[in-house]
């Protein structure tokens, strides 16, 4: 999630999710070590809990880098041993880091002695088109051996040669009972889901065996399923009201604006948020025009919410004085 799960989209997140845990986008040891660490680490109070995931493979780099997680107020560090991107396999970390347990367990326990808060890992099941169960359960049993009791786990393989990072979520095959699998050999460990969970059903069946879900690429496409799925776990008793959602997150903006982010970061965890409802492309179109958001004015948005209820209204009004439109009920749903 690279350039997707920013600061501002788990803001954004927050206020569809009250109590689900944010992950932040992976970010490298490198990255803190020489880069902007500020840039990399702010996050808004309103996110907790909320946890950084880093990626990295030398074991006093990311105990260093795990320290100042916990200093900036991070919840929890969690290692990506997930990630097949080129880059990523440049650096020797990532999903290659599956083919060295030993390594990753001497990482693991580094950070454990560094920081007092958790330390989680993300995982794939296996490599390139080997199903064998023996690899994961030969990874995980080296880090709960050093005592990591989080694994979330990405039930397909990851193909280091010949698939892009976007296959690799898509292409190789979901393992579900291979994940239930390794559940039932560490029953006292937490093992959370991953992958191919698009929908408020595919998590509740998910979660009759595991103890939580992680949704990605689903979030983002689709953020009200977050509402949805917190109130169907009882979170909340009812999803966000969306005119306190705009108001609370034009704010934001408001804020953000004047310290220089542009609007146009601003508003891309919006786009999807309207997704099946009526007049949505204008919603998108709106939040889209580069021309009209590089004026920085936040009423940008609050005019496409405020077009897009009119926009509803009308329909309204139309489909109880035409026997040719749908019903009202299908128009606002």
């Amino acid at each position: 999630m690279i350039d997707v799960t920013d600061r501002h989209c788990r803001f954004f997140h927050r206020l569809l999710a009250p109590k689900a845990r944010l992950y932040t986008e992976m970010i490298t040891t490198s990255a803190l070590q020489y880069g902007d660490i500020s840039r990399h680490l702010d996050f808004d109070l309103v996110e907790h809990p909320v946890a950084l995931q880093l990626g990295g493979s030398d074991p006093t780099a990311l105990a260093r880098c795990a320290k100042l997680g916990e200093q900036w107020g991070f919840d929890e560090i969690n290692l990506n041993c997930g990630c097949p991107s080129e880059r990523v396999q440049k650096g020797d970390f990532g999903a290659r880091l599956m083919r060295q347990p030993g390594l990753v367990a001497d990482a693991i326990k580094a950070m454990q002695d560094a920081v007092s808060i958790p330390v989680t890992v993300k995982h794939r099941l296996g490599l390139d088109y080997d199903v064998s169960i023996d690899l994961v359960k030969d990874f995980v049993s080296a880090l709960y051996d050093v005592g990591c009791r989080v694994f979330i786990a990405h039930a397909r393989n990851a193909v280091l040669a010949g698939l892009t990072p976007r296959d690799n979520r898509d292409v190789p095959p979901l393992r579900y009972e291979d994940a239930a699998y390794i559940k039932a050999q560490f029953p006292d460990a937490t093992v959370v889901l991953n992958g191919g969970l698009i929908d408020v059903h595919s998590c509740q069946q998910a979660l009759l065996t595991f103890d939580g879900v992680m949704l990605g690429r689903a979030a983002w496409h689709n953020p009200g399923c977050l509402s949805e799925l917190s109130v169907s776990l009882n979170h909340v008793h009812a999803v966000p009201d969306a005119d306190q959602v705009i108001q609370d997150y034009a704010r934001y903006c408001d804020l953000q604006v004047k310290q220089g982010v542009p609007l146009r970061v601003l508003v891309r965890p919006l786009l999807g948020w309207m997704q099946g409802i009526p007049g949505s492309r204008f919603w998108r179109r709106a939040l889209s025009d580069q021309k009209t958001l590089s004026g920085e004015d936040v009423n940008v948005l609050i005019d496409a919410w405020q077009n897009l209820k009119n926009y509803q209204n009308i329909n309204v009004i139309q489909s109880t004085t035409s026997p040719l439109k749908q019903p009202a009920s299908q128009l606002t749903h």
